[in-house]
Parts: C-alpha cells; structure tokens; sequence
C-alpha cells in the first residue's frame, strides 16, 4: 500500500534560525510556498530526493513538546559513518543531546535537537542490526 515516507513537517519559531542549522546539516532548500499575502508558508528542504522536510514558520510555542508528549517524539536520519558526523557536528559548533551509543537494535546512534527543540537521532545501520534482520525475514517469508 505504501511506497516510502515522503517528509515530515516541523512547525518553528524562527525560519531564518532553522533553516541555517538544517542547512549545516546539509539539508538544501528546494522550493518555497508564499500565501496569498506573500508571507512564506512553507519551505521544502531535501533530505534524499524522495524524502524531505517541510519547515513552517509561526510556532505558537518556543520548544517542541518533551520526550514523553503525546505525537511525533522525534525525526531519526541515517547516515553512513556516526563517527565522522559527529566530528562534524562538533566542528559547526552543534552539541550533543545524547552522546554516541549502541543500542538494544544493534545500531549506533546520537542525539541532537534543532533551534526549536525538536529531537534529531542520528542512525548509523550495523550490517546485523534487528532492522535488517527483519527486513531479510520479511523478504524471505515473501
């Protein structure tokens, strides 16, 4: 029934605030939607070209709920080696929320949060993790 996950929407105080730290991260800006008035409603962001995240200014709240909130908890991205992210994330200057860790899946992960408080895991796939494991016992079971 479903292809992929297409993007996910994150509501911000401060558009010209997250979208500086998200292009640190590499994040590349696709296009922009105006309102009839021409304030800016959404910004496109790119994070695979199938996948994307929509950034929309006029937060009502100036962080994201907490951990245990009801709704989304947080956005999880994959990247190919944790260590060399995160030696670049030390080199523009954004912290750590939880340093890197193996964990119970079998893959290494670390933590950030954008500007608004929104919760960022980093993911890099140990080649024997419970995801892939699965995914080749789903395939097997056809």
């Amino acid at each position: 029934m479903f292809t992929g996950l297409s993007h996910v929407a994150l509501k911000v105080t401060n558009l010209d605030r997250t979208l500086a730290f998200y292009g640190q991260l590499g994040l590349r800006e696709m296009f922009r939607l105006h309102k009839d008035d021409g304030q800016v409603w959404l910004v496109y962001l790119r994070i695979t070209d199938t996948q994307y995240l929509e950034i929309f200014p006029g937060a009502e709240n100036d962080r994201a709920p907490g951990w245990n909130a009801n709704g989304t908890n947080h956005l999880c991205l994959t990247v190919a080696n944790l260590q060399d992210t995160v030696a670049e994330l030390h080199r523009l200057g954004i912290p750590l929320l939880i340093e890197p860790q193996r964990v119970l899946d079998g893959n290494w992960q670390a933590w950030i949060e954008d500007p608004d408080g929104n919760r960022l895991e980093l993911v890099e796939l140990d080649a024997d993790c419970l995801q892939l494991q699965a995914i080749a016992r789903l395939r097997a079971e056809g």
